[in-house]
C-alpha cells in the first residue's frame, strides 16, 4: 500500500492495440501489483502533462498486467494514443465500487454496451466467465456506429460466444458497410426477444449517455425493475477521491459512491443523462 495516495506506481507500456480509429488499448505492467475488481477505475498519469481516470478492460484475475481501452478525446488521451512500447506512465488506484457479482449469482445476467463503454463490460464479462457456472446465463449485447468502430473485434466475434453454452452474444452496428454480415440497428434492437427470466435477471449498461438512456428505458419497458438495472456512470470523474467535486451527481460523488450505481438509487436525479 502506498503511503501517499497521490503517488502513482511506475508502469511500463508493454504494447498498444488499435481497436478502432479513435480507440486504443494500452497493455501495461506496473512495478507493483495493482489489483482491481470489475467496475473499479484507476488514474493514469502521463509525466509532465497530467492524469485521467480509466476503467481497466482486462480480466481482474490477470495478475501480471492490465489493459485499458482509451478513446482519444483530449490532451491526455491524445498523448496516450502516442505512447509506444517501453514508455513509462503512472497508475494509482483502484478507486470506486465494483459490480456486485454475488448479487448476480444464479441469475440471467444481461450486459448492454457501446463504444468505449465496452471496456468495463469486457472486464465484467471476464469476471463472470471465470466462474460461469455461478450464473444462469450471460447475454452480451454490444453495438457500434460502424463496423470499423466496433472494438475487441477478434474476441467479440470469434471467441466469446464459443466459451460456454450459457453465453449469448448479440452484436449490431448503426450503419453497416458492404462487408458487414451481422445485424444493423441501434444497440437497443439487440434487446428484442431476450431469452431471460425477467424476474430473475439483472442488466448492466455502459456506454455513451444517450445510449445508456434509451437502453435503460427499453429495459424498463421490457419489464426490468429499477433495482435490477446497474449503470456505470463514469463521465466527469477527475481526482478519484471526491475532493474536486467535478463528478458530483445529485448527492453522490461518482468516483467515491460509484461509478457503479443501481438505477433505482439515481433515477430521480435530473442530470443523470447529461
Amino acid at each position: 500500500m502506498i503511503d501517499n495516495p497521490y503517488k502513482p506506481i511506475k508502469t511500463e507500456v508493454l504494447d498498444i492495440c488499435e481497436e478502432s480509429p479513435t480507440i486504443r488499448t494500452v497493455i501495461l505492467k506496473p512495478e507493483e501489483p495493482l489489483r482491481f475488481k470489475a467496475g473499479q477505475f484507476v488514474e493514469m498519469t502521463i509525466p509532465g502533462l497530467g492524469e485521467a481516470p480509466f476503467t481497466p478492460s482486462s480480466s481482474p484475475h490477470e495478475k501480471q498486467k492490465l489493459e485499458i481501452s482509451i478513446m482519444k478525446a483530449g490532451k491526455v488521451t491524445a498523448k496516450i494514443h502516442d505512447l509506444k512500447k517501453g514508455d513509462t506512465v503512472g497508475l494509482r488506484g483502484p478507486y470506486g465500487n465494483e459490480y456486485p457479482l454475488s448479487d448476480y449469482e444464479g441469475k440471467d445476467v444481461l450486459l448492454v454496451g457501446g463504444g468505449v463503454g465496452l471496456a468495463p463490460l469486457r472486464a465484467l464479462f471476464f469476471a463472470l466467465v471465470h466462474d460461469v457456472k455461478k450464473y444462469k446465463s450471460i447475454t452480451f449485447c454490444c453495438g457500434a456506429k460502424t463496423p470499423s468502430d466496433l472494438i475487441y473485434k477478434e474476441s467479440v466475434l470469434d471467441k466469446w460466444h464459443k466459451l460456454d453454452k450459457r453465453i449469448d452474444l448479440r452484436v449490431t452496428v448503426d450503419k453497416k458497410d458492404k462487408d458487414w454480415k451481422g445485424k444493423e440497428g441501434l444497440v437497443t434492437t439487440t434487446l428484442d426477444n431476450l431469452k431471460v427470466d425477467l424476474k430473475n435477471s439483472v442488466a448492466i449498461v455502459c456506454g455513451p449517455p444517450v445510449m445508456m438512456k434509451f437502453s435503460t428505458f427499453k429495459l424498463i419497458e421490457l419489464g426490468y425493475k429499477e433495482n435490477q438495472v446497474y449503470l456505470s456512470m463514469e463521465k466527469n470523474m477527475s481526482c478519484g477521491f471526491g475532493k474536486c467535486g467535478h463528478c458530483r451527481l445529485g448527492n453522490f460523488y461518482v468516483c467515491k459512491d460509484g461509478p457503479v450505481f443501481r438505477y433505482d438509487k439515481i433515477s430521480n436525479i435530473h442530470e443523470i443523462w447529461d
